[in-house]
């Protein structure tokens, strides 16, 4: 039986190679520089923490099978379950509801690092993935929701995306509507629910939510699924029951300012199964699929519930986009004997400098753009 190649890594992980590990650095500063901006203070929980705590919070704010793709092992020292984080959120929520309990509200906290898990998802092979993103504990008021996108929007935008879109979406919309305005009986909820997720008129139909059928075309371009959105709710029995939910969203894309392009969703719920009122998907052109999302979500913990808003940006595909696009960086070739000095003072004001080692290293061997004569560079 031949063995594998030791070297090959597992599936789902890769190496970053120089140029894409500083389109990295690049893009990840940037997004940060932009949530440290606006206010959001920099917390860096652990890779590992103890599984049942973990799997908890995840349980409360993302999709059911979450829990279920964390790596687990036993801690030598404990003897209890660990796991490695697949999601910063619940360790933001773990630390604004215990270590930062009796912070002042709305309290603003970003991160950024790696997350790990066990399987990919579908259409995406990745198994290590960026994450970064901004969360603004103890309000998920119209305010909170326009500063949440907006900050989500420049972030990308300040990281090299061109084209930036945003997705909304009502992840409540059925619970909403099926109390007055388009009643459905409890066993009926789950299964418009699914059929809205498959944009299925037909099944909609058999599962007694013929009245969600008009949903399913309110979407596209925002300023006219609005419209249609607006409309679907003045017909039913319990008229203007999304009248808040559609004015925050005017609101909020009126405080956006043209800054992306809008669309409406009302009914997708893919990623938003814990979301409250506010759920939104980011895009970008060149990039694929999403770059992330956002909204709003309750946090419990601590003997309470607490209301939040917030983004979680994954930023790999926009990573490989900038890397394809980036130019190598200019660099000075410092032949032997060089003056240490000099080559001091260009690093100091922005240089990036590569010294010879031996005789045999030229500036073209070593891909520099520039090499040092006397005290300046000299381009080749």
């Amino acid at each position: 039986m031949t063995e594998p190649n030791p070297d090959l890594l597992p599936e789902g992980l890769e190496d970053r190679l120089p140029r894409e590990a500083a389109a990295t650095t690049r893009v990840m500063r940037a997004i940060q520089d932009v949530m440290h901006g606006h206010g959001y203070d920099r917390v860096l929980p652990p890779m590992i923490e103890f599984e049942r705590s973990l799997a908890a919070r995840m349980d409360g704010i993302n999709p059911p099978d979450s829990g279920r793709r964390m790596f687990r092992f036993v801690d030598p020292a404990s003897l209890r379950m660990m796991a490695l984080r697949s999601d910063h959120t619940p360790q933001i929520g773990r630390i604004a509801g215990t270590r930062l309990a009796a912070a002042v509200r709305p309290l603003r906290l970003c991160y950024a690092g790696q997350v790990l898990t066990i399987k990919s998802d579908a259409l995406d092979p990745a198994r290590e993935r960026l994450q970064c993103g901004a969360e603004l504990i103890g309000a998920d008021n119209v305010a909170a929701a326009c500063e949440i996108v907006a900050v989500a929007i420049e972030a990308l935008q300040a990281a090299g995306a061109q084209g930036v879109s945003v997705d909304f979406t009502l992840p409540d919309l059925v619970d909403t509507l099926a109390e007055k305005a388009f009643p459905l009986a409890l066993q009926q909820i789950e299964a418009v629910r699914r059929e809205l997720d498959t944009k299925d008129a037909g099944g909609l139909v058999d599962a007694g939510g013929e009245a969600y059928v008009p949903l399913l075309y309110a979407t596209g371009d925002f300023n006219t699924a609005i419209e249609k959105l607006a409309a679907i709710d003045a017909e039913g029995q319990g008229r203007g029951a999304l009248a808040s939910r559609i004015a925050a969203l005017r609101e909020i894309a009126a405080a956006l300012g043209g800054a992306a392009r809008l669309t409406l969703d009302p009914s997708e719920r893919h990623g938003f199964e814990y979301q409250s009122w506010l759920g939104f998907t980011l895009y970008a052109d060149g990039a694929r699929g999403a770059l992330g999302r956002g909204g709003t979500y309750r946090i419990a913990g601590a003997g309470k519930d607490e209301a939040a808003t917030g983004f979680s940006l994954y930023p790999d595909a926009l990573i490989a986009h900038v890397a394809e696009a980036e130019r190598g960086e200019d660099s000075v070739f410092l032949p032997l004997g060089h003056d240490r000095d000099v080559a001091a003072r260009l690093r100091s004001i922005g240089w990036r400098t590569v010294a010879a080692l031996s005789e045999a290293d030229t500036a073209h061997a070593l891909g520099c753009t520039h090499v040092l004569a006397g005290s300046e560079p000299q381009k080749l």
